[in-house]
């Protein structure tokens, strides 16, 4: 996004929120993959470019060719643990793009499970180098609460049904119209900010907008000592 012309991409609110919203799980071993098209394991190579990963050793993130299909496996070696009724949402980095390869999403229900995920990327383009260096994040984790979605009611209305709701769009649309007449006529770069900065174009401000996440860091939890306290000491 830095590297667009003046940083343009920067101005897009919903995908720095998005860029923002979750952890990242980051590879560990610098690795080059090609795919020959086949279902088998077998068909994908990975070749490891700064030391080879020891076999099954714990702790090591590591590409695999573990299911075939040009699927490219991680083990996640991370035992996660959610409050309880949540979720952790696993996925590819958002809007990271890579050429010939796509992460697969999965959810896990990491309130209870004892045990670890995979971590995968399905090859698109048979014979093309796939590359992914050491330190690259290859998941984005973040959590989710169960029944959410399924506790949504979705419906479809006519936007005159809400005369408030219809005459802010008016005014928005009557303004980026304007704008688009504004920006061909002009050399010089500009951009609408009502919605970066939380108003409709007629300035009514949103109280709860947001312009970042900060979500804190994981950090190495103490080791409690375990007292057992008996009936004649309580």
């Amino acid at each position: 996004m830095v590297a667009t012309e003046s940083g343009f991409a920067n101005r897009c609110l919903p995908l720095r929120m998005a860029n923002q919203a979750g952890w990242f799980i980051t590879n560990q071993w610098e690795a080059e993959a090609i795919w020959n098209g086949g279902a088998s394991p077998k068909d994908t190579e990975v070749r490891f470019l700064s030391g080879i990963p020891p076999d099954n050793a714990e702790g090591s993130l590591a590409a695999r060719s573990h299911f075939g299909h040009g699927i490219l496996t991680w083990t996640v070696p991370y035992l996660f643990r959610t409050p309880p009724g949540y979720n952790l949402y696993v996925r590819g980095p958002s809007n990271w793009c890579k050429d010939g390869v796509c992460p697969l999403d999965g959810i896990v229900e990491t309130d209870w499970a004892v045990a670890t995920f995979t971590m995968n990327w399905k090859i698109t383009r048979p014979g093309l180098p796939i590359r992914f260096d050491s330190g690259e994040p290859i998941s984005m984790v973040f959590p989710v609460r169960r029944h959410d979605l399924e506790n949504m009611e979705p419906e479809v209305r006519d936007i005159s049904d809400d005369a408030e709701t219809a005459e802010g769009y008016q005014e928005w649309r009557s303004s980026r119209l304007f704008f688009g007449e504004m920006l061909r006529s002009s050399s010089r770069p500009f951009w609408q900010e009502h919605y970066f900065i939380g108003t409709t174009p007629t300035c009514k401000a949103f109280d709860g907008h947001q312009v970042h996440l900060r979500l804190k860091p994981f950090r190495l939890a103490r080791r409690r000592s375990s007292v057992r306290v008996s009936d004649d000491n309580r």
